[in-house]
């Protein structure tokens, strides 16, 4: 999916806000659209980056995980020794996970806890469990199936992704490089670093290597970066109507520095579900779905215009529409006190 590979990630720990997340970016989108196309294999979700799940392109996926799989396996480091997890055990335990995912299986985590512990590895509880996992999606074992249901399913991704056009390490750095700035910039390097779970070295290389193609401004001595002249960039006038985002939306995760953009809310608040006005956030929302309506409640941290609120209410028709739903649509709004 475009908006997808466009954006290089994009954090999905959050599966059903993740696809919201998708739609906000493209010019129309519904739930049962971006399903399908989870479903098809058009977008992965696997562990890269950090240490949470992303959806990823499936061209991508591969060259992803050498530039940043390595990172995240140290950083899991510490539980992977809580757990004893060490390369025998997941020797076995990646073993155990092609034989039973082999020809073309899609299997549900169920399915694969009975057949690791049938091979003699100790899931254990659900944590040291989903490192075993998380360490086979790191090292290119498996990665997202089509859904069962509700159900997530895991497949092998030699079997689940076609061979795409390799990259050397250098060529993944700059063209990650290339990805963040040119879809998230304005940003500056701990930003970058931040997201992308590389070394400072290796952000400041990868940004170097591309010196001449990102526009360079400075605010209070920070340098940022951003998309080059060759790609075009929204007009700063244009109007920014309000948005109600998903919990760990890339607008607020993605930079290590989300003050420029929230003055209101603790951070943590200002991971979850934001409605953002002007570009900035300004409150929190909770939605309450069924087959025939959307409720929508929205907590604003500061007084809102007649005109914000019908703009927001706007905002939640088009989540509304999203979802599928066209009938009964309620948005309420309050303060935090």
């Amino acid at each position: 999916m475009d908006v997808v590979r466009w954006m290089g990630a994009v954090q999905a720990q959050d599966y059903y806000g993740a696809k919201w997340a998708l739609a906000l970016r493209m010019r129309s989108a519904t739930d049962a659209g971006i399903e399908k196309a989870f479903n098809d294999g058009q977008i992965i979700r696997t562990h890269l980056l950090r240490p949470t799940w992303h959806f990823v392109a499936p061209e991508d996926i591969r060259w992803l995980l050498q530039l940043t799989g390595p990172r995240v396996n140290l950083k899991c480091g510490s539980a992977f020794r809580r757990f004893e997890l060490d390369a025998a055990v997941f020797k076995k335990s990646h073993r155990a996970l092609i034989n039973v995912l082999k020809g073309g299986k899609h299997l549900a985590r169920t399915e694969l806890r009975a057949a690791l512990d049938r091979a003699g590895v100790a899931t254990g509880d659900n944590i040291r469990f989903q490192h075993i996992l998380i360490r086979a999606e790191l090292d290119g074992i498996i990665c997202s199936g089509p859904r069962q249901g509700k159900q997530f399913t895991y497949a092998l991704l030699d079997e689940r992704v076609p061979r795409a056009k390799s990259l050397t390490r250098d060529e993944a750095l700059v063209e990650l490089t290339r990805r963040y700035f040119s879809s998230h910039g304005p940003a500056n390097l701990q930003d970058f670093v931040w997201w992308s779970g590389l070394t400072t070295a290796e952000a400041r290389s990868g940004i170097a290597s591309l010196d001449s193609d990102l526009r360079k401004i400075t605010v209070d001595e920070k340098t940022y970066y951003g998309p080059s002249a060759k790609i075009r960039a929204p007009r700063s006038d244009a109007p920014h109507p309000p948005k109600l985002l998903p919990a760990f939306d890339e607008y607020n995760v993605a930079y290590k520095d989300r003050g420029i953009v929230n003055e209101l809310l603790p951070t943590w608040n200002a991971l979850g579900p934001t409605v953002i006005v002007d570009g900035k956030v300004v409150g929190t929302w909770k939605a309450s779905v069924n087959k025939s309506a959307v409720a929508i409640d929205v907590s604003s941290a500061r007084a809102l215009t007649k005109p914000e609120t019908t703009a927001i209410t706007a905002a939640a028709e088009r989540y509304a529409a999203f979802l599928g739903i066209s009938s009964h649509k309620v948005v309420t709004f309050s303060r935090t006190q």
